[in-house]
């Protein structure tokens, strides 16, 4: 009678937590932990077994693969403590699982309004911080083959305007070569193959450049390919959004589950 009792009982708990719940909270933080662990991978790896950048990024937090590491690492833990309390119905790692991810929704909000609010100062210290890559264009191999994608990419030359890259040593007009008063030839709209294609250009007109290299800089560029996207990047945020809301939801409804069951457990 006893045995049949225990039987009852555990089927009871069984069918109290929500197997549908249980298992996409799972499936959720598998996919969750598998992306971090890629994240951190990457970010490791950019850090330490190349040097991309480290000329230009004197300050090592200013590194991305800093970001990749930070994120990558913070990916890491929630996934795993979101599917080991899932698979094993642990309250502790539920809860702080929910709660970090709560804490993230809520900075990413606060840093969208900060970025908002402050938006000409944040925009300065962007084109500050690029003017130095324009500045370094030849230092690196690695930074260079980045500014050249950015301009080719978007179409655009320099930071405000094509007249930056007087601020490269190479480029300046003062210097007694070939490349004075010139861009790099990721700037040229024709014969982008000529790697001298844009050497000697800034000596002429801006009207009689027009059709030759990119005029416009490349933080308006990006915002013009920002509006451009925008339908877009508002459902990928609104998506990433729902996901985190979703995983607390989960978590939630497990965690008022699992309490369900413990409680009846103890009534027993």
């Amino acid at each position: 009678m006893k045995l049949i009792k225990s039987t009852f009982v555990d089927k009871e708990i069984y069918k109290e937590i929500s197997k549908t719940v249980k298992y996409l909270l799972f499936s959720f933080n598998v996919i969750f932990w598998l992306l971090g662990g890629a994240c951190l991978a990457i970010g490791i790896y950019a850090r330490f077994e190349t040097a991309t950048y480290s000329d230009f990024f004197g300050n090592a937090w200013s590194d991305p693969a800093f970001f990749f590491i930070i994120v990558g690492g913070i990916m890491f833990i929630l996934g795993f403590t979101g599917c080991i309390g899932a698979l094993r119905e642990n309250i502790c790692l539920l809860k702080f699982f929910s709660i970090a991810l709560g804490v993230i929704f809520f900075l990413q909000i606060v840093l969208g309004v900060l970025v908002f609010v402050f938006k000409g100062k944040f925009e300065e210290v962007v084109k500050d911080k690029l003017q130095e890559t324009v500045i370094s264009y030849r230092d690196n191999p690695d930074l260079r083959s980045l500014i050249d994608k950015v301009q080719r990419d978007f179409e655009c030359c320099g930071v405000n305007d094509y007249n930056d890259w007087n601020d490269n040593i190479y480029f300046n007009c003062s210097q007694a070569t070939t490349e004075a008063c010139g861009v790099p030839s990721s700037c040229c709209i024709a014969d982008k193959e000529n790697k001298q294609c844009g050497y000697g250009l800034r000596k002429k007109d801006k009207v009689q450049l027009e059709g030759k290299i990119f005029i416009r800089g490349c933080v308006e560029g990006f915002s013009e390919w920002v509006e451009r996207n925008i339908i877009m990047i508002g459902a990928i945020a609104l998506g990433i959004a729902l996901v985190q809301i979703m995983g607390i939801s989960c978590s939630q409804s497990l965690i008022g589950d699992i309490k369900a069951q413990k409680l009846k457990w103890d009534q027993q």
